[in-house]
């Protein structure tokens, strides 16, 4: 029988292992840390068997009791969307744009959810404040092609501009110089004439001419536009596709058309009266 080794000084049996002197000593664990280990594994194997726990490669165990985080998140997001149908969003799918908007409730909705559904599909066109940018149309100013009233945004979000859809928006400025509908000299001269519209001065009887016969049929007589043919306004500061004769030049040879996406199908009907009320906001809207 092999003798026991003990510690002289604590009188404990040692395990016979030995380090510099020190002996290393066969002290049992506390029986409460056993039993407090046996029933975390008692419980971790229970756990595995009544939860979802081990992974497989294609999938991981479901377990008995069926739990799913996943599908407890999806039955909380219907219970929200039926609270919200019950109460906000029966009143904006009944409701317009402009009915929505007298409401102090309905419109603190709509601001909120507008402002999240413009920044996610707006703004990286028209910038985050709507503030436009060289060739998107600025929407914090009061300056609209096709007006700036709750109805005229709603139209022009539901359906776009040159979109494709039915009831787009659709205005074609011809190519005057690249379908030689204009000669180089009477499109410098009605260039010149444009500026002058503005107050830049330098405009003639012969380039005048040429826009009261080609271009004041849309832009109007004095130049200030018509919204109902989506035709801009000359008189001002606000160019779309760059400012000064050169660009007017360039703008009358070969015309820039650009192109929004009708939101109608892309957006449910609450969201694009939401985003309408937001736009109307941004400082622009009439």
């Amino acid at each position: 029988m092999a003798q026991v080794d003990k510690d002289a000084l604590t009188g404990t049996e040692t395990t016979g292992h030995e380090w510099d002197g020190i002996k290393e000593l066969n002290t049992p664990l506390p029986k409460w840390w056993l039993y407090t280990l046996y029933v975390t594994v008692i419980w971790a194997v229970g756990y595995c068997i009544a939860m979802p726990s081990v992974p497989w490669l294609s999938g991981y165990t479901k377990g008995v009791l069926g739990y799913s985080s996943r599908a407890n998140h999806n039955a909380e997001l219907a219970d929200v969307k039926a609270q919200r149908a019950s109460t906000w969003l029966t009143k904006f799918e009944a409701g317009s744009a402009a009915e929505i908007a007298k409401d102090s409730d309905l419109l603190q909705y709509a601001m909120a959810g507008g402002r999240v559904i413009f920044a996610e599909n707006c703004a990286p066109c028209h910038g985050s404040g709507g503030q436009g940018a060289q060739s998107f149309p600025v929407l914090a100013d009061d300056d609209w092609l096709w007006g700036g009233t709750l109805e005229a945004i709603e139209t022009t979000i539901r359906h776009g501009i040159r979109s494709g859809d039915d009831d787009a928006r659709v205005s074609d400025m011809p190519a005057y110089g690249r379908d030689e509908l204009l000669q180089p000299a009477q499109i410098q001269a009605v260039a010149d004439y444009v500026v002058s519209l503005g107050g830049g001065g330098g405009g003639s009887e012969a380039g005048k001419a040429v826009f009261d016969e080609n271009c004041a049929a849309c832009h109007g007589e004095k130049g200030m536009g018509m919204q109902d043919l989506g035709a801009p306004n000359l008189t001002d500061a606000i160019w779309l596709y760059g400012s000064g004769r050169d660009a007017i030049i360039r703008q009358v040879t070969a015309p820039k058309h650009g192109v929004m996406p009708a939101w109608a199908g892309r957006l449910d009907d609450v969201s694009i009266k939401q985003v309408t009320i937001y736009v109307h906001s941004l400082g622009g809207g009439k």
